[in-house]
């Protein structure tokens, strides 16, 4: 049976963990997630993860944060005044926003803080900041 390498399509099975155990994310119930490994389409650490694996095979690995998400930083927490809320849009502290970006780009939000005078809204990842770990299953491995 052949190993994973960069540049293999993948299907896999995947629950995603915090430190305390907290389940963030699943494929149980779900269709396996479909990736090529190497392409940036997974967080550095589960790509790593995947390469020598075997169809069948299943493990658990711990991603540190530099690997993840990576850390938190200030300088994604953006505040606003409050006159620039579209007046249609009610906002509300964890509500989720796509606002565009100093580059034309468009970044998902979330609303951390509402006052008279102005909006918090953090850019960062959910996940930044922390450690995960992943119970992986390799269910299919094609090459490119």
């Amino acid at each position: 049976m052949s190993e994973v390498r960069r540049g293999d399509n993948v299907k896999v099975h995947y629950t995603g963990t915090l430190e305390d155990g907290t389940v963030f994310d699943s494929s149980d119930g779900k269709d396996p997630l479909e990736f090529a490994v190497g392409s940036g389409q997974v967080i550095p650490g589960f790509d790593e993860a995947m390469v020598g694996m075997t169809v069948g095979e299943k493990k658990t690995v711990h991603i540190p944060v530099e690997k993840a998400y990576g850390e938190r930083s200030d300088s994604m927490v953006i505040t606003a005044p409050i006159e620039q809320v579209p007046p249609d849009l009610e906002p509300e502290i964890g509500m989720l926003l796509e606002v565009g970006g100093p580059n034309g780009e468009i970044m998902r939000v979330q609303v951390v803080e509402i006052n008279e005078k102005e909006i918090i809204l953090d850019a960062n990842p959910p996940l930044a900041g922390k450690a995960l770990t992943f119970a992986i299953e390799l269910i299919e491995c094609a090459a490119p």
